[in-house]
């Protein structure tokens, strides 16, 4: 079974405690794309107090990091948008 929004959305809630929390399944805008077969394709906005002070690269790091678990079981790509709480 493909990885779900639902899962993504558990394991980083888990890991990052964010303040707020989107993921949302893009893969349908991906339909016939050769990267769609390999997975399914998320869009993730979040605010966690633990990007506070990192660079884009380390905040999304932190997100991979967190998704590792999963992403062999389908992630193809992650669109990401992180930001920290005074950032918002």
């Amino acid at each position: 079974m493909p990885v779900s929004a639902h899962q993504i959305e558990s394991r980083l809630r888990e890991t990052l405690e964010p303040l707020t929390l989107s993921v949302q399944d893009d893969s349908h805008l991906h339909a016939g794309h050769a990267g769609a077969r390999e997975g399914r394709h998320f869009s993730v906005r979040i605010v966690s107090a633990r990007f506070h002070g990192l660079s884009r690269v380390a905040r999304h790091r932190l997100v991979y990091d967190a998704l590792a678990p999963l992403i062999p079981q389908g992630i193809h790509a992650l669109a990401l948008q992180t930001h920290a709480p005074d950032e918002v």
